[in-house]
């Protein structure tokens, strides 16, 4: 099925065309086309190596990811979009590895972007989507342009997620669960802390519904534990000593723990 091109330019909002290697609007502002696919439409169209993950975190994550370990998660979204049919946003995509997940139903027509322009390479390689680089405060996307959205550990902004869903549209969002990654903690920290599994606030959206998901996994090596460690938040506020604590590890056995939340839109 053939859907509306939904991307927009980000400058005056006008309706983008693609010809050759330039997306651009009528009012005449361009956009290249990355030779992997992709389109930057950061308005100022800085770096994006010098804005969101670096090359070394991006490619540390899609190492992480492509191994598996998250798996549990990517198939939970897998069966959740199953018999789905439309236009999906995956919101703050990174490298990929969900939204590609997403991309094999051939019934859905999945976007993705990110502020990370290396994260978004490595999206668009992965292929299946189109993917862009853009901000998560103003998405360079028609009102009202997507059926579902996915949002997985990022900034919530329910007035622009609501915004680009079509009334009755769905935001899917996933936070960590109580006891995720809690051996992790356990190996860290004297008095690790639960999750509090707290949901954000989404009005004019409306939550409907969560599941929960919990797996087992054991990290095979120091690298992959440490990976994991770079992708959590409080990796920016563990002292060294902490830290250390890590490296004398080989492998690590924990549990994984998810909450998908489902919010509608209103018609």
């Amino acid at each position: 099925m053939q859907y509306s091109n939904p991307l927009r330019c980000p400058v005056c909002g006008g309706s983008l065309s693609l010809r050759g290697k330039t997306a651009s609007c009528a009012a005449g502002h361009a956009f290249d086309v990355a030779r992997e696919g992709y389109v930057n439409l950061l308005r100022a169209q800085r770096s994006g190596d010098r804005m969101g993950d670096s090359k070394d975190s991006a490619r540390s994550r899609r190492d992480f990811l492509d191994k598996g370990y998250y798996a549990p998660l990517r198939d939970a979204l897998r069966v959740l979009f199953a018999d789905k049919r439309g236009t999906v946003l995956d919101i703050c995509c990174g490298e990929g590895y969900y939204t590609a997940a997403l991309a094999e139903n051939p019934a859905l027509a999945v976007y993705g972007f990110d502020l990370s322009r290396e994260m978004v390479r490595l999206a668009a390689r992965r292929g299946g989507a189109t993917c862009f680089v853009a901000n998560l405060a103003a998405i360079p996307v028609a009102d009202a342009s997507f059926d579902y959205a996915t949002h997985l550990f990022a900034p919530f902004h329910a007035q622009e997620f609501s915004r680009i869903l079509r009334p009755g549209g769905t935001l899917y969002t996933v936070v960590p669960g109580e006891r995720h990654l809690w051996a992790l903690k356990e190996a860290l920290y004297d008095k690790p802390y639960p999750n509090d599994e707290k949901l954000p606030a989404a009005e004019p959206l409306t939550l409907c519904g969560t599941q929960k998901l919990t797996a087992e996994i054991t990290l095979r090596s120091p690298q992959d534990i440490e990976a994991v460690f770079r992708m959590t938040p409080y990796y920016y506020h563990t002292g060294q000593r902490d830290r250390d604590k890590l490296k004398a590890l080989q492998t690590l056995t924990t549990e994984i723990s998810f909450v998908i939340a489902a919010y509608k839109k209103p018609r």
